[in-house]
């Protein structure tokens, strides 16, 4: 990848909870304003949440659109909501909604990327205690390498 997939402006924190549909559409809704998505990705997002939960468990969903909308993607990059009240995603507890668009196969890595990052606790208490967009998106940097 030749460019960063998450910008500063890509990270956002929020005290109070979110339904599913409001983290997913605010998730698309930045991954538009990065110039990564296309204004109908909301829509793709919500079509895959219909057939496959994004839950991946240790607080964290991925919402990301289905292979049959791949034309809404114009860039890969990557959207980081943490929600300290909480996100209910189908019965399941989410802190950290992760929107993410990639091209071809770029996803691929970036999902890799996060998915690490998120299977260790400890990482995770780290995240969910940055103070700000600026302290989250430094302790998330390294999905740029």
């Amino acid at each position: 990848m030749t460019r960063e997939v998450l910008g500063i402006g890509q990270v956002r924190i929020h005290s109070g909870s979110a339904t599913r549909e409001e983290a997913m559409k605010e998730a698309a809704d930045i991954l538009e304003a990065a110039g990564a998505v296309t204004s109908g990705y909301f829509d793709a997002m919500q079509q895959r949440e219909e057939t496959v939960s994004t839950y991946m468990g240790n607080e964290l969903a991925i919402p990301h659109g289905t292979n049959e909308t791949k034309q809404t993607i114009l860039e890969s990059g990557l959207s980081v909501v943490r929600y300290d009240g909480g996100v209910d995603w189908g019965g399941e507890p989410v802190t950290f909604v992760v929107g993410i668009a990639g091209k071809g196969d770029e996803h691929l890595e970036i999902l890799s990327q996060i998915a690490i990052l998120f299977s260790d606790e400890d990482e995770v208490e780290r995240l969910k205690k940055a103070q700000t967009p600026e302290e989250l998106y430094t302790a998330l940097s390294a999905v740029n390498q």
